[in-house]
């Protein structure tokens, strides 16, 4: 029998998007199924009476990001199209914000380390430096960090730089948590992305590359797919009760999610899939009737775990971008703590929205009274946590064999952002051409026993 599709990608995050986009350009015909109304998986923007809320916290560097700038090219889009930030980072500590986190010049400058804690960050930036080429993020697995935790690396050090730095950044950026998530890969990426300086952010909102990347594609919104299994010559997906035969079929979901939609997933991807746990992330997007935001002008504030209970970070979407906001008005996001993200997801959404905005009254003076609206986005699988355990399965997991169904994410990438999400989509379509290769399109098929 001849499939009823070439090839069928799940998902139109930017992960999908990138392996669909090098399929189609070698010639193959791609069906993309998403289940939301819009492109761009958790990397959407909403956009609610002049105000554009990114859903998540997505920024990307000049450096360190290859394979999302060359989506960028393809797309006819250009550095004009991603203005660098130009506002600092800062922590908080003894009652401000001290600016710098992320600059090679906190040593000097301390960004919010205690005097005791720079030492340790001048050691720890010196070791960095001296085995950067072995501290590979595309490889986390094979570093000579090994399978130590955040707070194992930092307990080498003084307790400031943990405390004031790697806890702030690995629970505000990814939402992990230290004690259970792998050094190798924040360290790798820290060292990938360079200084805060490099940053840029999508004008016009995070989803702006998925959906220049979408417009020419075939993605069919509203379809949710409900189980995929691999028949050795082809595959099998389940579409709003629909079956459909695809050559083959790239998952390009959270790992969880793609365990769900198989039975029985090959046994060389199952081990890796099983131990690609996800973190939740739970973000408060605050409406001001005026451009609010923390001493500084630092545009993200990291609120130490010793310091703040209920946040892990306050974003001034409005220093980050103009565009997010109106003229003479403001876009404050609040992520929460990893720790006390269950308790706000089991709350009521005005019960945790006053938790968190009256906890941000601390670092945003009068926010509660200039809120205009509160829009709510509760992610549950949000970030892949790297855990030693996962790093260990991942090298066999990149040497499978080819199949008919194939995996892309920023989990399969060890790297928890657009950049994995983009160059694990290049990785799915390249194993999809080479498997296909020898065949001709829409070869007939052979039906396998379920």
């Amino acid at each position: 029998m001849s499939p009823d599709l070439d090839i069928a990608v799940v998902g139109a995050g930017l992960a999908g998007l990138a392996a669909a986009h090098e399929l189609r350009r070698a010639g193959h015909e791609v069906h993309v199924f998403e289940a939301a109304d819009a492109p761009g998986g958790r990397m959407r923007s909403l956009r609610r009476d002049g105000y554009l809320m990114d859903t998540g916290a997505e920024q990307i560097s000049a450096r360190g990001y290859r394979a999302t700038w060359q989506l960028l090219r393809r797309a006819a889009l250009g550095p004009d199209d991603v203005p660098r930030i130009g506002r600092p980072l800062a922590v908080w500590r003894d009652g401000r914000p001290h600016n710098g986190a992320g600059d090679p010049r906190a040593v000097l400058t301390g960004a919010g380390l205690p005097p005791a804690a720079r030492l340790s960050l001048a050691r720890f930036l010196d070791w960095s430096g001296r085995h950067r080429a072995a501290l590979d993020h595309d490889h986390a697995e094979d570093t000579p960090l090994g399978t130590a935790t955040v707070a194992e690396l930092a307990r080498r050090y003084h307790p400031g730089l943990y405390e004031r730095l790697l806890q702030p950044l690995s629970s505000a950026f990814f939402g992990w948590d230290a004690e259970r998530s792998a050094a190798a890969p924040l360290v790798g990426l820290l060292l990938a992305v360079g200084p805060v300086s490099c940053w840029r952010v999508y004008r016009g909102g995070m989803d702006l590359l998925a959906r220049r990347l979408a417009d020419p594609l075939d993605v069919r919104y509203g379809r949710a797919v409900e189980t995929v299994t691999d028949h050795g010559t082809h595959a099998r997906l389940t579409v709003d009760g629909a079956a459909l035969t695809a050559r083959a079929v790239v998952l390009a979901l959270p790992a969880p999610a793609a365990l769900r939609l198989q039975d029985d997933p090959a046994p060389e991807a199952a081990g890796y899939l099983a131990a690609s746990g996800y973190r939740p992330m739970y973000k408060v997007s605050c409406a001001l009737d005026r451009p609010l935001a923390p001493r500084g002008g630092n545009y993200v504030l990291l609120t130490p775990e010793c310091e703040e209970p209920v946040l892990s970070c306050v974003i001034s979407d409005h220093l980050k971008c103009p565009d997010r906001a109106p003229a003479g008005r403001g876009l404050i996001s609040l992520l929460a703590s990893p720790r006390r993200i269950p308790e706000l997801a089991a709350a009521t959404e005005p019960d945790a929205v006053r938790l968190m905005t009256e906890a941000a009254e601390r670092y945003v003076p009068g926010l509660r009274h200039a809120l205009v609206a509160a829009h709510v986005h509760d992610w549950p699988e949000a970030m892949p946590e790297l855990t030693p355990h996962a790093l260990t399965l991942r090298g066999g997991f990149l040497r499978r064999p080819a199949r008919c169904v194939e995996y892309a994410g920023d989990w399969v990438a060890a790297r928890p952002s657009s950049e994995g999400a983009a160059r694990s989509g290049a990785l799915a379509a390249s194993r999809v051409l080479a498997r296909l290769a020898p065949h001709t399109a829409h070869a007939p098929l052979q039906e396998t026993a379920a």
